[in-house]
């Protein structure tokens, strides 16, 4: 039978009082609202930046294919410029003149099909820019976002640390001197029943609980003697009786 000083019973309910306001603190911080738009917007995040990155691959991959298309073109260019201006010099002979003549002819016929392939690039990677322009709106936004969204958590987190500081001091005044102990016992009960450890008898009724017992169970609750620590058989509720 555990026994304690029936002033040290007494004071475990100051103790109940200050950790149910540090565990509805610390229950607070872990369910903040701004934690569950944080991961809303993580999880946007992610994907969004899956679709920018194929989306700057594909407008490189455009680019890459412009240039190549603008190189083509500029080859031919070249090579029609190269064979007008043997032309125009007259020192070629009649049968060269008309090679180079039908090679002009090939050779227009060549940069029309080239500088079209050309255009349809430049189109397509203008369509495309336009678009990895508004997937990179949508990213920056949902980054600022989510920016803004931390920087509430943080203030509201350091609020709530604030808070449990004082708790936590003024818990260490509300235990100083208890009977060690049945200050052990308190805190064995409070972790098997995820939180509360005593519970005041007036009456009948169970504080803490919301409970009302029954006349013969409070007969031999209140007929055990003040140093004894009475505890509830379903739980071990540690049962403080007398004057509150």
């Amino acid at each position: 039978m555990t026994t304690a000083p029936p002033e040290d019973q007494h004071r475990l309910l100051a103790v109940q009082d200050v950790d149910i306001r540090i565990q509805q603190l610390e229950h607070k911080k872990r369910n903040l609202p701004v934690l569950e738009r944080i991961a809303e917007l993580d999880g946007q995040l992610s994907d969004l930046s899956s679709s920018l990155v194929q989306s700057r691959t594909r407008a490189s991959d455009l680019r890459r294919e412009l240039t190549k298309a603008e190189g083509d073109v500029e080859q031919v260019r070249t090579r029609a410029a190269r064979d007008q201006s043997r032309l125009d010099s007259g020192q070629v002979g009649a049968k060269d003149a008309q090679a180079l003549m039908s090679e002009l002819e090939t050779l227009g016929r060549r940069q029309e099909a080239l500088e079209e392939v050309e255009l349809e690039v430049m189109e397509r990677l203008e369509a495309h820019t336009a678009s990895l322009q508004s997937v990179e709106t949508a990213h920056a936004e949902l980054e600022a976002a989510r920016t803004a969204a931390v920087a509430e958590r943080d203030a509201e987190t350091a609020e709530i640390d604030r808070s449990l500081e004082v708790a936590q001091a003024d818990r260490a005044r509300a235990v100083e001197g208890i009977d060690a102990p049945l200050l052990a016992l308190y805190d064995k009960v409070r972790a098997k029943t995820g939180g509360r450890g005593v519970v005041a008898l007036k009456g009948s009724f169970l504080e803490g609980l919301n409970l009302n017992l029954a006349p013969a169970e409070v007969a031999e609750i209140t007929a055990a003697a003040p140093e004894t620590v009475v505890r509830l058989e379903d739980h071990g509720h540690i049962v403080v009786r007398g004057d509150f």
